[in-house]
């Protein structure tokens, strides 16, 4: 006798219904690192954002919802996340808003 008879035994008058396990939420184990920077980048700000554990397709989506929300470009790749001109106030707001931890580094 399986949970599912026992169920029934319990409960008759009530029906059967598939029941689906609910997905794994990934958690961050650590902190995005939120850091601005200039240098190699012809003098150009941009912010960078690191330390994502998720996998690329999540990486591009964040990315992606940073980019439309500010108006900005940026690109996403190899873990990091770059966005132009020094937005990190804004975009640490964003992330803790999706549920991330942050840690803003530098000035």
């Amino acid at each position: 006798m399986d949970i599912r008879d026992q169920l029934k035994n319990l409960f008759p008058g009530h029906d059967e219904q598939e029941f689906e396990m609910p997905q794994e939420k990934f958690v961050q184990k650590e902190p995005l690192i939120c850091k601005f920077e200039k240098k190699g980048r012809n003098g150009k700000p941009v912010t960078l954002i690191e330390g994502f554990e998720g996998s690329d397709e999540d990486l591009k989506t964040i990315s992606k919802k940073i980019k439309t929300t500010l108006g900005i470009g940026g690109s996403a790749k190899d873990g990091i996340i770059v966005i132009q001109g020094d937005n990190r106030d804004k975009i640490m707001k964003m992330l803790q808003e999706m549920g991330y931890k942050t840690r803003r580094v530098g000035g």
